[in-house]
């Protein structure tokens, strides 16, 4: 310093904290609809690959724990419904379900029995919300 003066300089950053939300808000709206486009694109991609009949050759139709690490399952094959017990290391064959009369039942309960869809959920969930608002 020439003078023998000693000026100090301050500079005052202060952030724009509403242009920094702003940026930030649509950042992570950016992220989340990326998200949601590949999510979309996956299910359709994965969904049209299932084959001609969309059925896999083996399925579980049901599985209930009877205990820890233990459960009993039924187990659908071409032509058989399988009763299965597993634990945590073993597989054991309880049953064997081959009459024809029996399995055409459990293709018609399972056809008539369409499980809700998630939007199912949320639609039910919103209206118990709602009905709660009203009562307030």
């Amino acid at each position: 310093n020439p003078h023998g003066t000693n000026y100090e300089v301050r500079m005052n950053y202060s952030p724009d904290l509403i242009s920094s939300a702003l940026k930030m808000t649509a950042s992570l709206a950016l992220v989340l609809a990326g998200m949601f486009v590949v999510f979309y694109f996956m299910k359709r991609v994965l969904n049209g690959n299932r084959g001609d009949s969309g059925r896999k050759p083996i399925r579980v139709v049901a599985n209930t724990y009877v205990g820890v690490k233990k459960s009993i399952s039924l187990v659908e094959i071409p032509g058989a419904l399988l009763v299965v017990g597993i634990t945590n290391d073993h597989i054991s064959l309880l049953s064997r379900i081959e009459d024809k009369e029996v399995l055409e039942n459990m293709r018609l309960s399972e056809e008539t029995q369409i499980p809700p869809s998630f939007s199912d959920h949320l639609h039910k969930l919103s209206q118990k919300i709602r009905g709660q608002d009203k009562e307030k």
